[in-house]
C-alpha cells in the first residue's frame, strides 16, 4: 500500500513508475504529465492534435482541480501547447462534433481565450444553440403552452375560448328534441391568457455548474430560455457551485446565457436553495427543478433540512440527477434517497424526455406514474 507521502511525491514529480497507485490517481498524473512532462524524455508529453484527447484531458483537469487551479493549468496549456493556435484552425473546429460537449469545453476555456478566439468560440456556440433550439423548442411551447391552458378552466370563458366538446357532453341532458339541439345552461371553456403574476406557473430552474454536470448545463440553459419566451409561465435560472448566478435577465439570449456560466468549481446545493427560497412568493405555484448529483460540498443537513421545508411550503420540487443524453449519472445515493422519502420525484431526465415531463407537473399529474410509463427509474426513499 503507497503511503500518502510516496503517493504525493509520485504525482508531483510525475514518477514513471504508477504502481500502488489508485486507477483515479494515475489519470491525475496522467493529465498533469500531458503538460508538464519535462521535454526529450521520449514518449512522454504532450495532447496531440487529437481532438478525443484534447476533450478528454479537458474534463480530466475540471475533475480534478478547483476553478482558479483550472483556469491556470489551461492557461498553460495554451501557452506551452499551443492550444490557442489549435483553436483558432477553422479546421481543428471542423474535426469536432458540434455538440453540448464541445460547447462546455470552450466555456470553460474562455477565461484563457483571447477575443478572437472568442469570437470562433462564440460562432460555433451559437451554432449548437441554433440546432438545440430548433429541435427542442417546437415540442417544449407546444407541449407546456397547452399543459397551462388546459389545467386552467372557466365557465365563464369568452366566444373564443369556449371548449365546445366539454360544454356539449355537459349539457347533454338539457337537449331539445322539438330544435334538434342542446341547450349550454354551463359554458366550459379555457381562461385567457394573462401576464398576471399572481396568475402565472413558476419555473425555477438550480442547476448545478460543477465540472461533472457541463452537458446538463447546457441543455438546462436551453430549456430556461425557451420556457421563458412562453408568456403563460413565469421562468427563472439560477446556477451555482459554490457561487450563485442568477441568469434570469439573460434568458431571451441563450448564447449570453451559456458564456455567464462558470463551469468547474465546489458545490454548495444548500446556499443555492436558500437563494431561490428568497424568490419564491406564490410557493403552491412554483415549480423548483433541482439539477444536480447531489454531490453536496457545503452543509449537508441543511441541504436536506431545506429541500423539506420547500416540500412542506406547497413548492413542487423535483430534481434531475443529470439533464442530458449521457446515460446513468453518478450521483451520492443517500442525499437522492433522502429526498426521494420527501415525495419528491428523484431520477434522470433526458432532453427529449423534459417537455412532456414539466407538461405533466404543470397539470400536477402524478410525475412517478409519468416516469414509470416512460421507462425511467426514479430513486426509492431511503
Amino acid at each position: 500500500m503507497t503511503s500518502e507521502r510516496t503517493r504525493r511525491w509520485k504525482l508531483a514529480l510525475g514518477d514513471d513508475d504508477m504502481d500502488g497507485l489508485g486507477e483515479r490517481d494515475q489519470r491525475l498524473s496522467r493529465a498533469l504529465s500531458a503538460l508538464y512532462e519535462t521535454e526529450g524524455r521520449k514518449g512522454r508529453g504532450g495532447l496531440g492534435a487529437s481532438s478525443p484527447k484534447v476533450s478528454r484531458w479537458l474534463g480530466d483537469i475540471r475533475e480534478f482541480f478547483p476553478t482558479p487551479v483550472v483556469q491556470i493549468i489551461q492557461k498553460d496549456a495554451f501557452e506551452r501547447l499551443n492550444l490557442k493556435a489549435l483553436m483558432l484552425e477553422p479546421e481543428f473546429l471542423e474535426t469536432l462534433e458540434a455538440d453540448v460537449h464541445l460547447v462546455a469545453d470552450l466555456i470553460s476555456l474562455r477565461g484563457a481565450m483571447p477575443e478572437k478566439t472568442m469570437e470562433t468560440a462564440r460562432m460555433v456556440v451559437n451554432k449548437v444553440v441554433d440546432d438545440l433550439m430548433k429541435r427542442l423548442q417546437s415540442k417544449t411551447i407546444e407541449r407546456l403552452t397547452g399543459a397551462v391552458n388546459r389545467s386552467q378552466r372557466t365557465h365563464r370563458p369568452r366566444h373564443a375560448d369556449i371548449d365546445w366538446p366539454r360544454t356539449i357532453r355537459a349539457n347533454l341532458r338539457h337537449y331539445q328534441e322539438d330544435f334538434k339541439t342542446v341547450v349550454p345552461e354551463t359554458l366550459i371553456g379555457f381562461a385567457r391568457k394573462t401576464r398576471t403574476r399572481a396568475d402565472l406557473d413558476h419555473v425555477m430552474l438550480c442547476v448545478d455548474q460543477s465540472g461533472s454536470m457541463a452537458s446538463s448545463v447546457v441543455y438546462s440553459s436551453i430549456f430556461a430560455a425557451v420556457m421563458a419566451s412562453i408568456p403563460v409561465l413565469s421562468t427563472k435560472l439560477v446556477c451555482f457551485d459554490t457561487a450563485i448566478v442568477d441568469l434570469t435577465e439573460d434568458l431571451s439570449d441563450p448564447v449570453k446565457v451559456l458564456f455567464g456560466v462558470q463551469l468547474g468549481g465546489g458545490t454548495d446545493i444548500n446556499a443555492a436553495l436558500g437563494y431561490c427560497e428568497t424568490k419564491i412568493d406564490r410557493p403552491g405555484k412554483t415549480h423548483l427543478v433541482l439539477v444536480t448529483d447531489l454531490y453536496e460540498g457545503g452543509d449537508a443537513a441543511s441541504m436536506l433540512a431545506r429541500v423539506a421545508a420547500l416540500k412542506q411550503s406547497g413548492v413542487n420540487v423535483i430534481v434531475l440527477l443529470a439533464l442530458s443524453d449521457d446515460g446513468r449519472p453518478s450521483y451520492d445515493v443517500r442525499h437522492a434517497g433522502a429526498i426521494a422519502a420527501m415525495d419528491c420525484p428523484v431520477f434522470a431526465c433526458t432532453p427529449d424526455q423534459f417537455p412532456d415531463l414539466m407538461a405533466t407537473a404543470l397539470t400536477k399529474q402524478d410525475i412517478g406514474q409519468w416516469a414509470s410509463a416512460n421507462g425511467i427509474e426514479l430513486v426509492r426513499g431511503a
